[in-house]
């Protein structure tokens, strides 16, 4: 059994596209796709379906996939062993993460990681959205919300409090809410889909929903709009804590906590082989963020 030819089919249960799981590898889509079908041959049997848009494991890729990985990954620890192979982090690494977050809490960083392991390529894309990281063929996805799917691996980088604040301006025009039920009086600026706010009560929960002013899909735009004194809003301390710090924002309602499950996710594919470029990411950022965010830090100082 070819070596080349498993790793790329490793390669392609990531990406599913054989033209770019060959790409990363250095082949073309012809040989790409020669070896796929070399490997077929050899097993007997049909290891992906493919379309014109994308291809899939077959029911005897999905269960090929895991065995194919040990093997790689045996291989990789024999060559490491006798000093003709290294598990040195290398090799493109594709992250996605929330545009926010990445630009205040991964930009920052990336010159003493990519120092630290220079032996790699970062390939970062920041958004919004939820990204499909399988079909988008990303080794990493950076979430801040509960894991779905449950065929990827989710590891905590950070805790991820939220608070609800508002600027002096607004607070001193509007005076400020002394209970959740006293929001329905003022102005809030929201994340799409977030204009429902869950407190702690008496011990109970309670869901407020709030007279929004402005819906944002960015959390410094909603951030920057609350500082002006737009509306009252529901934020991150990542995100909100340099304008806690300068005194643009307060917290307010600090005496019922928000019900809130949320942390900073780093999500994978598989955890049965875990390469050394995404264990170094993990490790990295684990470390660099700390048990107590430097975010946290600086609001409680």
């Amino acid at each position: 059994m070819n070596l080349d030819h498993l790793a790329l089919f490793v390669r392609l249960a990531t990406t599913h596209n054989i033209s770019m799981a060959g790409k990363e590898l250095g082949l073309s889509a012809a040989v790409s796709s020669t070896y796929i079908n070399k490997l077929e041959e050899s097993l007997g049997v049909k290891l992906v379906h493919r379309t014109t848009r994308k291809v899939s494991l077959s029911e005897e890729g999905q269960a090929f996939l895991p065995h194919a990985e040990e093997v790689l990954a045996n291989v990789a620890l024999a060559r490491a062993s006798v000093g003709s192979g290294s598990l040195i982090p290398q090799g493109k690494l594709r992250v996605t993460a929330p545009a926010s977050f990445g630009r205040m809490h991964i930009i920052p960083a990336l010159n003493d990681f990519l120092t630290r392991y220079p032996d790699l390529t970062l390939d970062l894309r920041l958004s919004d959205s939820i990204v499909d990281m399988v079909e988008g063929g990303f080794d990493i996805a950076i979430r801040d919300a509960a894991l779905a799917d449950s065929s990827l691996i989710a590891k905590k980088l950070a805790r991820d409090k939220r608070i609800i604040c508002a600027s002096p301006a607004y607070l001193k025009k509007y005076s400020q809410p002394q209970t959740p039920e006293q929001l329905s009086q003022h102005k809030c600026v929201n994340l799409h889909g977030l204009d429902t706010w869950q407190f702690t009560v008496d011990n109970k929960p309670q869901s407020i929903k709030t007279n929004t002013v402005l819906f944002a899909d960015n959390g410094e735009a909603v951030r920057d709009a609350c500082a002006q004194g737009i509306g009252i809003t529901l934020m991150s301390t990542w995100c909100a804590y340099e304008k806690l710090k300068s005194g643009e924002l307060v917290q307010i309602l600090a005496d019922y906590p928000l019900i809130s499950n949320t942390a900073i996710w780093a999500v994978y594919p598989s955890a049965r082989l875990l390469a050394p470029k995404v264990r170094a990411f993990i490790d990295y950022f684990s470390e660099y963020y700390g048990q107590t965010p430097y975010w946290e830090a600086a609001t409680n100082s």
